[in-house]
């Protein structure tokens, strides 16, 4: 515990004689009653006293040239510092009912007559001093409660914050949780699909028609599958800040127009009134991104509204702002106001999603938002409340249009089918795709490892080697190195399919010496259409 002082008494006389008969007396008691004696000589001796301690009491006379002691009264008590000392006034006379009023207005707290009867004084003292003491601990108890409740305050700040970012932590946790549940369940219901379909297919009593509807089913399940996979995997690049967008100048009401055709030829809008008001306008941006951005917004709008519901969908311009504005709304469930500012989250629109039974991960519109910041643009989701419809505002920065590209020639006449150079590990994958090929005509051969496949690719000398990048031995980067650096091999068109689709896959893909890089799973379309560019490739080379 800190040391304290001892409280001051301060007495006030011009004359020397008063003065040391008073501090002789009070010097007296001064180590019983526990204080210090202080003198002055004149009232402003004691102003300045006044000015650099703290006093229990002042002991004043009343008789004093120049400045009396009325007028020192006042003058302390002037003082915020000082207004609280209390005052006994020392005088030779007794004073009459006027100036014991005078004395008091001045801030007298007692008065002391001489001569000094010794008793007095020091029961007057006494009382004042105790009370400077009581008050002193009385100050250091409040200090010590302060600061105490400073601590406890700051103590209830840190623990309330730790219990929000614990609750915070936990309803993440418990969002991730339902969301892994959800996913395994999404996995499931293809998976046990084209389980079943292929067991159909397999049993001596499945007639045609049976085995044609149960491979429609798997190639769907197939497609749905492959969709949940992309999704994760753009939403994790996407959050990671790994995506880089191919940019080029777009006319976002074709892009828009386009992926409402290809929900037209599937039948997914039969069933809605649609409506479009489809005004052209340019972005600068990248067409495979901005048509996924479109897509999620219109299936979210399918996928929310009941059959024979409305959707419209515009694109138009903002001229004061310099944007293309697209705007999906629909007369769907609607958002409820708790969700409403979580629509665009991750994991937590997954686990408070408005109607689960639609299927989906719930993580479209996260990986929309992403994409449209990373076109530095915005996204706003408006609705009323349940059953009320739901609004999205995309808002893209303008650009010029580009210019009339000149007419391209037409390919080149059919040289035959191209003969092809599987290189694939995966024995499952590479038997269904070799058989695919074959089906489409092409003369396919089989390596099951990279250096298999640079041996047969030297045998063979296929014109196209499709060539998985994680081989066991050698990987594919170094299958196409040593391809390319062989002039009997120079001449093969190499397709990396790979499960590696980042921009920096696809140009370490190119920079290894490969034509083209292709993302698994292909579609089958894609892939015919992609070995056929690569025999109008080596038709132009030569």
């Amino acid at each position: 515990m800190p040391k304290t002082d001892k409280p001051k008494i301060l007495v006030v006389n011009d004359d020397a004689a008063s003065l040391l008969a008073l501090t002789s007396l009070l010097d007296l008691w001064a180590h019983e009653t526990n204080y210090t004696v202080m003198t002055a000589r004149s009232g402003q001796e004691a102003l300045r006293q006044v000015l650099l301690h703290d006093f229990a009491v002042i002991l004043l006379d009343v008789n004093m040239p120049g400045m009396d002691g009325f007028e020192t009264a006042e003058a302390i008590h002037q003082r915020a510092r000082s207004a609280d000392i209390p005052i006994i006034f020392v005088t030779a006379f007794l004073a009459d009912e006027i100036d014991r009023l005078k004395a008091y207005q001045r801030g007298a707290a007692d008065f002391l007559f001489t001569p000094v009867i010794p008793q007095i004084l020091h029961a007057k003292v006494a009382v004042f001093v105790a009370l400077a003491t009581k008050n002193d601990e009385l100050k250091r108890q409040a200090h010590k409660l302060s600061q105490r409740s400073t601590e406890l305050s700051a103590t209830n700040k840190r623990l309330t914050r730790e219990m929000e970012e614990r609750q915070a932590a936990e309803r993440k946790s418990h969002a991730k949780d339902e969301f892994l549940a959800m996913l395994g369940h999404e996995l499931r219901n293809p998976l046990s699909a084209i389980s079943s379909a292929a067991a159909l297919i397999g049993m001596a009593g499945a007639g045609p028609d049976t085995v044609g509807r149960a491979k429609v089913i798997i190639q769907r399940q197939s497609q749905h599958l492959s969709r949940i996979v992309d999704d994760l995997l753009d939403l994790s690049r996407a959050m990671s800040g790994k995506i880089l967008l191919a940019r080029q100048p777009l006319e976002v009401a074709a892009l828009v127009n386009a992926c409402l055709d290809t929900f037209k030829a599937t039948g997914r809008t039969a069933n809605y009134l649609l409506t479009t008001d489809l005004t052209p306008g340019w972005v600068d941006g990248d067409p495979t991104r901005l048509e996924q951005i479109a897509t999620n917004l219109i299936d979210n709008a399918l996928k929310y509204t009941p059959a024979g519901g409305t959707i419209d969908i515009s694109v138009g311009a903002d001229e004061q702002r310099d944007q293309m504005v697209l705007t999906v709304r629909d007369s769907g469930v609607g958002i409820a106001a708790d969700l409403l500012p979580h629509v665009f989250d991750v994991f937590v629109q997954g686990s408070i999603t408005i109607d689960r039974s639609q299927g989906g991960l719930g993580i479209g519109l996260a990986l929309v938002r992403r994409l449209v910041e990373l076109h530095g643009g915005s996204v706003d989701a408006h609705s009323s409340g349940t059953g009320n419809g739901s609004t999205f505002v995309i808002r893209l920065p303008r650009a010029l249009a580009a210019p009339a590209s000149a007419p391209r020639e037409a390919a080149g006449v059919d040289r035959g089918k191209p003969t092809v150079l599987l290189i694939e590990d995966n024995e499952d994958g590479r038997e269904m795709m070799a058989t695919m090929l074959a089906t489409f005509g092409y003369a396919v051969q089989q390596a099951a490892d990279g250096v298999q496949g640079v041996q047969m690719a030297h045998a063979a000398a296929p014109d196209v080697a499709l060539v998985d990048i994680g081989l066991p031995g050698i990987d594919g980067y170094e299958v196409a190195r040593r391809l390319r650096n062989d002039a009997a091999t120079r001449h093969i068109k190499l397709i990396a399919l790979t499960g590696y689709g980042l921009a920096d896959d696809q140009r370490r893909v190119l920079d290894a010496g490969f034509d083209l890089h292709l993302v698994k799973p292909v579609d089958m379309q894609h892939l015919i259409e992609a070995i056929g560019t690569s025999v109008h490739l080596a038709g132009a080379d030569k």
